[in-house]
């Protein structure tokens, strides 16, 4: 699948239970083309409230770069394959990319 130069890229944040999780989910979605690559930061903190109940955890957060045409496929991909119940799957754009980068996201992600 082309892709126009101009199409927006998306930074996406997906939190993980832990390393291993987190690596799976983005090895797969880079395999599948749903993304052109993921970043691995383990040892993040989450706060939060689920089921009115505050839990502080240990979590591993990816970050993908991918093609605003992938979201949606990258989204169904990661809520398929998550062990949460509502995962974290919030995609950013990118507001200005180095040229060249720009055309390997392009390039990294769909068919």
């Amino acid at each position: 699948m082309d892709a126009p130069h101009d199409e927006e890229i998306l930074l996406v944040f997906c939190t993980a239970p832990d390393l291993e999780t987190a690596r799976r989910l983005a090895r797969m979605a880079v395999e599948q083309r749903l993304a052109a690559c993921a970043n691995l930061a383990p040892g993040l903190t989450s706060i939060y409230t689920w089921e009115e109940t505050l839990h502080e955890e240990r979590e591993a957060l990816i970050l993908f770069k991918t093609r605003a045409s992938c979201f949606d496929a990258l989204a169904a991909a990661l809520v398929k394959a998550h062990p949460y119940q509502v995962p974290e799957v919030l995609a950013v754009p990118a507001a200005r990319l180095h040229g060249p980068y720009r055309d390997w996201v392009l390039a990294g992600c769909g068919a």
